[in-house]
């Protein structure tokens, strides 16, 4: 006992809480949405301002070269200088220089004492960028262009160069804001997706509550509106409902049916033992019979009705007429079964219980006929129709309602308990099915017709 209660409380802790399941989804996909696109946006906001960047330095260096001109000795002269003020301050941040083959580098004055390094590597007709260390504690962003000035064979490298520092703080700036603000949005929408998740599973819990209020006995149905999608929920709930209550109903009426039933053959007994009645025995042994009749038939009933839960229930038809045709053929030997109609039709119906009809309705024809009886099996889109028939007297039509009535006999002569068509026509009103009596066509004596909910 003590295990089985451990894994039944495995088993309920292990199914955790739909709520904390959707909150903790959300949270993990807004997470990864939001870690995603800050690092694209992280990226293109980065790039921008580097390029943006850049822009303001590829600007000096066309400057450069554009007031570029060979001096009388060869070197490079400027007709006018560059007009951002930083490049006379020493050590200011932005720096140029102009370096050929066989003269000395031509650097601004903020450079002071240090000098841009050239990189023979490469040769560069286009702009050059890249970062530079050279500098102890100053990382520089550099651009350079390789230039062949008029009236000079030698190749010229321009370079304008800016401390990485303001770049790198507006980065920096910008990085810290856009944390922060996605911090703040993904913190809301966490926040919305736990509102919406218990917003959007309240209904379930009024539904909880409702059915709370059902087993104290306050409601017996659920009749408050919910939305569309718990709608059906709420629904089938009713209906087992429903059907809980016809089930009781129904055995509460049986126990009543078969106590009234079985009260009057008890005081006969009673009575006849009381007065100690010469022909006790026989009193005995023929309400003992009627008793045992009455219990046959509540049994019949409740075991359609325990049956009748089972939503797969399904049966074959033709299976079971052979089984039935077969016991018949073995007790009345001077009768025949002919059987016809569709093989492979099928019914919601369990096997027992159709056996039941199929064995009362067959045998009655055989008890009471001439000798012949003849099965029909059809099939239609709602049923499937079992006619069988006899060659019989027949019942006269003002008669064959009362003759499915509990203890009613077609013929008193030949043995029998009565109650064969009334357990027919109960079983098949539980499965919902029915049972009318008509007049043979063929045969001339009594048509049995008995409609089956169809198995598809």
């Amino acid at each position: 006992m003590k295990r089985l209660f451990q894994k039944r409380t495995r088993k309920t802790a292990g199914t955790g809480s739909l709520t904390r399941r959707m909150i903790g989804i959300s949270a993990l996909w807004i997470l990864l949405l939001l870690g995603v696109g800050g690092i694209a946006l992280d990226r293109v906001m980065k790039s921008a301002i580097t390029r943006n960047f850049d822009a303001q330095l590829e600007y000096v260096l066309t400057g450069l070269i554009a007031s570029s001109e060979i001096g009388p000795e060869g070197e490079v002269l400027f007709n006018r200088p560059p007009a951002d003020q930083r490049f006379l301050e020493p050590y200011s941040g932005v720096y140029w220089q102009v370096t050929g083959e066989g003269f000395e580098p031509f650097p601004s004055r903020s450079l002071w004492d240090r000098r841009l390094q050239v990189q023979d590597r490469h040769h560069d007709s286009g702009i050059h960028t890249y970062d530079s260390r050279q500098f102890p504690m100053e990382e520089l962003r550099i651009l350079e262009r390789d230039v062949r000035l008029p009236g000079s064979p030698i190749v010229w490298r321009f370079q304008v160069a800016q401390s990485r520092e303001g770049l790198d703080e507006q980065i920096s700036v910008l990085r810290t804001t856009m944390i922060r603000s996605f911090g703040i949005l993904g913190l809301g929408l966490i926040v919305l997706a736990a509102l919406q998740a218990f917003y959007g599973l309240w209904p379930l819990r009024r539904v909880r509550q409702s059915i709370a209020s059902i087993r104290s006995g306050e409601k017996s149905r659920i009749e408050e509106r919910f939305p569309r999608e718990i709608e059906p929920l709420t629904e089938e709930l009713n209906a087992l409902l429903e059907h809980n209550e016809v089930q009781a109903e129904e055995a509460r009426r049986h126990a009543g049916n078969l106590a009234h039933a079985l009260k009057t053959p008890l005081t006969v007994i009673t009575n006849a033992a009381t007065a100690k009645s010469p022909d006790l025995a026989d009193t005995v042994c023929r309400e003992a019979t009627t008793m045992r009749r009455q219990v046959d038939h509540h049994l019949a009933r409740a075991r359609a009705i325990g049956r009748r839960a089972s939503a797969q229930a399904r049966s074959d038809v033709w299976p079971s007429l052979e089984a039935v045709e077969r016991a018949v053929s073995r007790l009345y030997e001077d009768v025949t079964v002919d059987l016809a109609g569709e093989k492979k039709a099928a019914v919601r119906v369990e096997r027992q219980d159709l056996d039941e009809m199929l064995g009362n309705l067959i045998e009655n024809a055989a008890k009471y006929g001439g000798g012949r009886v003849f099965v029909t099996v059809r099939t239609t889109p709602d049923c499937v129709e079992i006619e069988v028939e006899d060659d019989g007297g027949g019942i006269p039509e003002e008669e064959r309602s009362n003759i499915f009535d509990r203890g009613a006999r077609l013929d008193v002569e030949k043995p029998g308990t009565g109650l064969g068509l009334a357990i027919v026509r109960d079983v098949a009103e539980i499965y919902g099915g029915s049972i009318h009596l008509e007049e043979s066509e063929d045969l001339g004596g009594l048509l049995a017709r008995l409609k089956l909910p169809l198995a598809k």
